[in-house]
């Protein structure tokens, strides 16, 4: 099966795509397109595979406005569609290893002992001596690629976002309640549809020529 988009209509909606910083509040996201934008979450790439993140979709118009005063107040998190908080695991255990292997003999159908040199791995990387300090920020980029695939995808579908990094963690793991579910929240992702009166809608895209930021060497 071909997979493939015209050039031109990936560097089209990348183009579209923007900031946005005022959403129109009364559009939103048809069930269809969210599912798939879910869809999309789940499927982005991490490291080993292992998805070291949970991602919280805040419909609770309450649980929002708790969260905006937290957030520098930015109206996105409330007039939005649908407001993400990427969240990413603070320890990981031999437990969340095993597991994940689990799934891979029930996803391939493949024998658990094929997969001891691929456990060796991980456990040296992920639970080594001295690994836990490194977790929280190695989960942390692992929800940044899944933002970015969320973004591209919702671009694609032409669906609207901003990415929020603009908020106080420690204030949204209390209300989340995410501490005693050993996450931590990470980024933002507010998504719907740009309002009418959103002036930067209009205004160029500004970016560094690709041959100043990519070289071939």
């Amino acid at each position: 099966m071909n997979h493939t988009i015209p050039e031109k209509q990936l560097l089209d909606a990348l183009n579209w795509r923007y900031a946005t910083k005022t959403f129109d509040a009364t559009k939103l996201i048809p069930e269809g397109t969210w599912k798939t934008l879910e869809e999309s979450l789940a499927l982005s790439p991490s490291s080993f595979g292992l998805q070291p993140y949970r991602f919280l979709v805040v419909k609770d118009a309450a649980i929002r406005k708790q969260l905006q005063p937290h957030s520098w107040n930015q109206t996105q998190v409330v007039d939005a569609s649908h407001y993400v908080v990427m969240t990413a695991r603070t320890a990981f255990t031999e437990a969340e290893v095993d597991r994940f292997l689990d799934r891979v003999v029930e996803v391939r159908g493949i024998p658990r002992e094929s997969l001891e040199g691929y456990r060796g791995m991980m456990y040296g990387s992920l639970l080594s001596p001295g690994a836990e300090a490194r977790i929280p920020h190695w989960a942390a980029l692992q929800s940044y690629i899944a933002l970015g695939n969320l973004m591209t995808s919702a671009s694609l579908l032409g669906v609207d976002t901003c990415a929020i990094e603009g908020f106080v963690p420690a204030e949204y793991d209390t209300i989340l309640g995410l501490k005693e579910q050993g996450y931590a929240s990470v980024v933002c992702c507010a998504l719907g549809y740009r309002s009418a009166e959103d002036k930067y809608a209009t205004a160029a895209k500004v970016r560094f020529p690709s041959t100043d930021l990519i070289k071939t060497i």
